[in-house]
């Protein structure tokens, strides 16, 4: 296949020399498959030829676009947060929410801990990922070291996982199907913001690559990334560089250096086995407590899925149902399988797991859905004439999320395919990039 920079006009190339990943080798971090890979010049991305995980590939601009999103996110949040929301209308009461004034309500009423869980997720998280990625990307586009670039960098590349910028808009239309019944809402502008720092967020996020990334400090340091695979080097897992095994950390990332993550199945079943434990108090206590002068109403889980579903807010109830109880029994179910498998190699085919252990890890977060939305409930009823509380589940159900997502970030997925195959696929293929 050509290279795909062939096909991009010359006045858009750039400097192609700066932009393209030279012929290297990996080890794909999660099947163990060691792959030659080619030349990637910009558009292009590799891809395992064994298990299909994608290694990394070359944005179409690589230097221009990941800071031109960065600093667009930036500039759509410092708007999203600076105007109303939300507004909810009840007879007696109303509700004018900015995102601030829901985190400020929160800790109002002695709820700090998912005031903390919103600032960190949709505030905390995305802007120090846009400000670390704008210092990153300037240090490359000047060619100058920048102090503790490799640490930003490694930094920036975590914080992917803890934005829930989108998590928490789609909760958002979920909340406004039960306000509507109950109440009159208007969205504010902020909420038309909120979709397009969402989908700002994911290109930003896709477009930084951290294998090239990588790649381009060293250039930068003088300390080529790109090493020869030989007996006593072993590949990072995190930046996918072939180091030295004494070596720890990683001289590239900083990541901690190691064939397997040790100890992979015993941390990932230890997280499991507690996010089982709370599983149970957070669909057994109340999770939201509503209330007003005439009645108060106690509503686990379950019985809240049950009353939406019999008054006919059927697609709530659906909705709901998959985040809060269809999703966590699916990733605990998975993620044992995959334990499993992992320890007494189960005949299941390596491939077909390793597909199960991507959508596991990648739906997890979805299930911050019901905790969104009833923070945003809490939120928008706050007075003596409606009031809406979280009751205890809500934390039980919250570190069943973070518990399920730990036990999958531990687990190796590697050791699926360590009893199932063997190394030294050859590689020979790259994949176009939109």
């Amino acid at each position: 296949m050509k290279p795909f920079a062939e096909n991009i006009p010359h006045s858009l190339r750039g400097n192609c020399c700066d932009e393209a990943l030279p012929p290297h080798t990996v080890d794909c971090p999660e099947c163990g498959c060691r792959a030659d890979v080619p030349r990637l010049d910009s558009g292009e991305a590799a891809f395992c030829p064994r298990c299909g995980h994608k290694l990394f590939r070359v944005g179409r601009h690589p230097f221009s676009a990941p800071p031109a999103y960065a600093a667009a996110s930036l500039i759509l949040m410092a708007f999203a947060y600076g105007m109303t929301y939300i507004e909810v209308g009840i007879p007696g009461a109303a509700s004018v929410l900015s995102l601030p004034e829901m985190m400020r309500l929160m800790v109002f009423q002695d709820y700090g801990f998912l005031a903390e869980v919103m600032f960190v997720l949709t505030f905390g998280a995305p802007v120090l990922f846009l400000l670390l990625c704008l210092y990153v990307y300037a240090a490359l586009i000047r060619k100058q070291a920048y102090p503790a670039l490799r640490l930003a960098t490694r930094v920036m590349v975590r914080l992917r996982q803890a934005m829930m910028v989108d998590v928490f808009f789609v909760s958002t239309l979920v909340a406004y199907i039960k306000l509507s019944s109950v109440a009159e809402v208007r969205f504010g502008p902020a909420f038309y913001l909120m979709f397009a720092l969402s989908v700002m967020l994911i290109r930003t996020s896709v477009s930084v690559p951290q294998h090239w990334v990588y790649f381009q400090i060293g250039r930068l340091t003088g300390d080529n990334a790109v090493q020869t695979a030989s007996e006593g080097k072993t590949c990072c897992s995190r930046c996918l560089y072939f180091r030295d095994s004494a070596e720890s950390p990683c001289g590239v990332c900083g990541a901690e250096l190691y064939r397997r993550r040790p100890k992979s199945l015993s941390i990932s079943s230890a997280f499991l086995t507690a996010a089982v434990i709370l599983y149970f108090p957070a669909n057994i206590l109340p999770i939201m407590i509503s209330s007003n002068p005439a009645a108060t109403e106690v509503n686990t889980i379950l019985n809240g899925i049950a009353y939406m579903w019999d008054e006919g807010d059927r697609l709530i109830a659906a909705v709901i149902f998959s985040a809060s109880i269809l999703v966590p029994v699916l990733k605990i179910a998975a993620m044992s399988v995959l334990i499993a498998s992992a320890r007494f190699a189960l005949p299941t085919g390596a491939k077909k797991l390793s597909h199960l252990y991507r959508i596991t890890e990648a739906v997890g977060r979805w299930s911050m859905i019901d905790i969104f939305v009833i923070i945003i409930l809490m939120c928008s009823f706050h007075t003596y004439a409606a009031r809406v509380i979280p009751g205890s589940a809500a934390v039980y159900f919250c570190l069943v999320v973070i518990l399920t997502m730990l036990s999958a970030y531990y687990f190796d997925p590697r050791l699926l395919w360590d009893k199932r195959a063997s190394d030294g696929i050859a590689f020979n293929e790259t994949e176009k990039h939109d």
